[in-house]
């Protein structure tokens, strides 16, 4: 159900806005009269325009930059200064469009909501919509504490027997999310097909950008022209997968990071969805997205309601922008992690399922030595897993290989000063365990069995009661005790064939919010836990699943080439600190190559950090350096996980540029990264972008960091620093090092040496500003 339910009775605290509405407060400002008005919502930096009519849902007429403030007569003009002109029906002159847009009142397009009676009720139109407005403080609305400004429609279809309601949210960063939900008020049961808001945004947004990917290869970006027709992204394995869409973007062709206006919007769920952009041929473009609703999954008994997942919508003048408005709002949860992120180390890289206790202590040993503070032990502790081919579910401490249980490795790690996590795949099943022979009605299955295996497992169904209570109690009864501190919760196969016994309905929908609800019921019963979200990688990391995770596993391909792309990407929508980042073997174990400790280092620190490494192969001097790169780390995540991430748009496609500045502009640390071989050589400028224009700022090469900034090939700034302002550096910039394929280079911006600019001894001469005066 809508936290909005029931909108529309007039018991709802919030400020109606019917027939008549001419008010202003804490960011709101409505006017007109009649049967429709105008409401103007503000908050961090956006403007939303609404719509209102008294048998329409609302209607967007803009999103994006702040209008500054608006009278009530301007509100009201916006009713003539936005209506077409009449072409050759009212079907291809609408003045607006609703944020679930119905072929009732004229859309062309697929409706924002689809569904019926056994083919009757098929197309909704309201006799009456009520709007209502909360705002920080309304005794009705206790969320609105974060100051968010709530807008709440309900609509009735008396014919049709169904309310419908949609609900808007502005965050105090920006961002804009919207749902929708239907109920059904009559005694025939009704079946929602799809339930999709719309979000429009302006002509300039001529270009589309989302991303695909594989296993071990997501996060890529594609873009394509935003024309007439409608592109879709569909996921049907039950998350949003390694091919994700994750956030689609529309802007001003050749938007970029830190230019052109760009729109983008999130299904914020972790089962089957979809996103859409749609261009009219009477000139609407719309981003819209939402649940993919498997045959019966939106069946509706008399009361019953569906709700759609959160549309979640940001913009800005470049993608930075957009992103640090979604990282500001993630920030601002109450949940969201507040301490340190501890350094960890996982074993699975360093052991996969050999599980030895010597070479374990060994391994915990030296973690704990090069500043480790969390130990994490992976897949194969659990009964018959000796490989991938059985035990899952079976959730007790293998005898065989553990005869004392996990007690001796993890009294020695809390000894050693680290916390201790151990994996988990709950979700999952291995037809050779003892759980999948005492209860085959608990493996998802259709009337043609369990379908076809991936990694040789199949999906345990989370919505059977008593499935999910066994599992419940025995990752609780573990975490007791040997007080685990940290959960990797892997997902390794898709739901596919994913029927709920005995009469095999499709079970993706009920099966994903059961997984909400264990993953909050862990985290109620011992306080401090954390979860990680990994599906076989970067397979389940939407903002559904982080509302419980504490971080996710980006990819299973540590690779630090690979993960230049991988993290840039996946951090437009999760800030650093949710981003599990690790520093290898120096041979990759997905992609085979080979590279330097401190390209593998210098990437991973770009995260929450952690090791996946059998350090017993370590040498003294990588174990030094490793060591060095850690404490380094520890040093700078204050400031990597909490301020806002940059990056430079480079004319050097072999360079990449990015960084995080504080969000007081006091500080920021950059990493430049070569990708290729540069056609031109020494390489040029590089700019450092997001720093206070009016600042001035201490430029230097930061140890461990530096190796490429140093010695002959140096460039003039690298030996002693350069002192210049923030506008300075951002529009001209500094000369880059000299970096081979697959090095990079971290610069630091600072508080200068003194009150006065300090440059390096220099030949060419001294410096003349001729500045004009009145």
């Amino acid at each position: 159900m809508s936290s909005c339910d029931p909108i529309g009775a007039r018991a709802h605290d919030g400020r109606q806005v019917g027939r008549q509405v001419a008010e202003k407060v804490n960011g709101v400002t409505a006017g007109g009269a009649a049967a429709t008005n105008h409401v103007h919502l503000r908050r961090g930096g956006t403007s939303v325009l609404v719509r209102l009519d008294d048998r329409q849902l609302p209607s967007i007429m803009h999103w994006g930059p702040d209008l500054g403030e608006l009278t009530e007569d301007a509100l009201m003009a916006f009713g003539p200064a936005l209506t077409p002109p009449y072409v050759d029906s009212a079907i291809c002159s609408q003045a607006a469009v609703a944020v679930l847009p119905q072929h009732s009142s004229g859309w062309l397009g697929r409706p924002g909501l689809l569904g019926s009676r056994d083919g009757r009720h098929w197309s909704v139109a309201f006799d009456e919509v009520v709007h209502s407005i909360n705002v920080a403080g309304d005794s009705s609305w206790p969320d609105g504490r974060d100051g968010s400004i709530r807008l709440c429609s309900t609509g009735i279809d008396r014919p049709s027997q169904l309310r419908v309601s949609t609900e808007m949210q502005l965050h105090p960063s920006g961002v804009l999310r919207v749902r929708a939900s239907v109920t059904n008020l009559g005694d025939a049961t009704y079946e929602v097909l799809h339930l999709e808001p719309a979000l429009p945004v302006p002509a300039e947004a001529g270009e589309l950008l989302d991303m695909a990917g594989r296993h071990t290869h997501e996060r890529t970006p594609q873009r394509r022209p935003f024309d007439i027709g409608r592109w879709t992204r569909e996921s049907w394995g039950g998350r949003p997968g390694h091919d994700s869409a994750t956030i689609l973007f529309a802007g001003s062709p050749g938007f970029a990071f830190r230019r052109g206006r760009v729109w983008g919007v999130h299904v914020a769920d972790s089962g089957n969805q979809v996103f859409a952009a749609e261009h009219t041929s009477t000139g609407w473009k719309v981003l819209r997205g939402g649940e993919l609703l498997l045959p019966g999954e939106g069946t509706l008994r008399e009361g019953e309601s569906y709700t759609s997942p959160w549309l979640v919508a940001s913009w800005g003048e470049g993608i930075d922008e957009l992103s640090h408005r979604v990282h500001r709002m993630l920030r601002a949860r109450p949940t969201h992690p507040r301490r340190a992120r501890p350094v960890l180390l996982n074993t699975w890289e360093a052991a996969y399922f050999d599980h030895d206790l010597g070479p374990l202590l060994a391994l915990a040993e030296r973690a704990a030595a090069i500043g480790i503070e969390r130990f994490v032990l992976d897949d194969g502790w659990f009964r018959g897993r000796r490989d991938d081919r059985a035990g899952l579910g079976d959730w007790f401490v293998d005898e065989t290989v553990w005869p004392h249980g996990l007690h001796p490795l993890v009294d020695r790690v809390h000894a050693l000063g680290m916390e201790f996590g151990l994996w988990f795949e709950p979700e999952m099943i291995s037809l050779d365990s003892d759980l999948a022979r005492s209860h085959p009605e608990w493996i998802f299955q259709t009337e043609h069995g369990p379908g076809i295996a991936s990694r040789h497992q199949h999906v345990l169904d989370l919505a059977h009661p008593a499935a999910y209570e066994h599992i419940l109690e025995r990752i609780s009864s573990l975490v007791q005790e040997y007080r685990i501190a940290f959960l990797k919760w892997d997902h390794n196969r898709a739901l596919v064939d994913a029927g709920h016994w005995p009469d095999f309905r499709p079970g993706v929908h009920a099966h994903t919010q059961a997984v909400y609800r264990m993953m909050a019921q862990l985290k109620q019963r011992h306080p401090g836990l954390e979860l990680e979200s990994c599906c076989g990688g970067g397979g389940r990391l939407d903002l559904g699943i982080v509302e419980h995770a504490d971080r996710v596993w980006v990819s299973d391909c540590i690779d630090a080439h690979e993960r230049q792309r991988m993290v840039r990407w996946t951090g437009v929508l999760l800030p650093p600190e949710l981003l599990g980042t690790h520093v290898g073997s120096g041979s990759d174990h997905t992609t085979g190559r080979l590279h330097e400790l401190d390209f593998r280092a210098g990437t991973a620190i770009w995260g929450h950090l952690g090791v996946e490494w059998d350090l017993s192969r370590a040498s003294e001097a990588e174990l030094s350096d490793l060591s060095a790169w850690i404490a380094f780390h520890k040093r700078m995540r204050g400031l990597l996980h909490s301020g806002d991430v940059v990056h430079a748009d480079l004319p050097n496609p072999a360079l990449l540029l990015e960084g995080v500045v504080a969000t007081d502009g006091s500080e920021a640390i950059y990493r430049l990264v070569a990708t290729d071989l540069t056609l031109s050589w020494p390489p040029g400028r590089v700019t450092l972008p997001g720093l206070d224009p009016d600042r001035a700022y201490h430029v230097r090469v930061r140890a461990p960091g530096d190796g490429p900034a140093q010695g002959l090939h140096r460039p003039g700034w690298a030996e002693h620093g350069v002192s210049l302002t923030g506008r300075v550096l951002g529009e001209i910039g500094i000369q880059a090092p000299l970096l081979n394929p697959d090095q990079l280079v971290l610069i630091h911006a600072g508080v200068p040496l003194s009150s006065t600019f300090v440059h390096p001894p220099s030949s060419v001469g001294k410096g003349l500003d001729v500045t004009p005066t009145a």
